[in-house]
């Protein structure tokens, strides 16, 4: 047997996992943080809010329940409790994953960025 034909299992079982990995694992909550720099405009980290809802407590939260904060009824009506994998999809298409939510974001298209940036929102709390 070729060696090449001895390592090609381990290869596929490599490329399978990269690629069916939960992308709410962090690979740098650090470099989520200089992300998070650009939501900071709108976003508070803590429960404070601003033009957006306070981020703190994020994860594990109901979509549109943030106190004080006046949410778009698709948000209110959405269903969504925030875990990794709905922040990734809401961050990579805010509008295809809400429709109708009031936030002016085209979404964040990298995605080794949005798996750092909800690894610092799970920081939050």
């Amino acid at each position: 047997m070729k060696s090449a034909e001895k390592i090609a299992p381990f290869i596929v079982v490599l490329v399978l996992a990269g690629a069916l990995a939960d992308p709410g694992y962090a690979q740098d909550a650090e470099h989520g943080k200089n992300i998070f720099k650009a939501c900071a405009a709108c976003h508070a980290t803590d429960h404070a809010n601003r033009i957006g809802p306070g981020l703190g407590g994020i994860v594990g939260r109901k979509a549109g329940t943030a106190p004080g904060f006046h949410y778009s009824d698709s948000m209110k009506k959405s269903g969504i409790v925030w875990n990794a994998k709905m922040l990734d999809a809401y961050l990579k298409s805010p509008q295809k994953v809400v429709p109708g939510n009031r936030m002016p974001y085209a979404g964040l298209e990298n995605p080794t960025d949005r798996t750092d940036l909800v690894g610092y929102l799970a920081t939050l709390k």
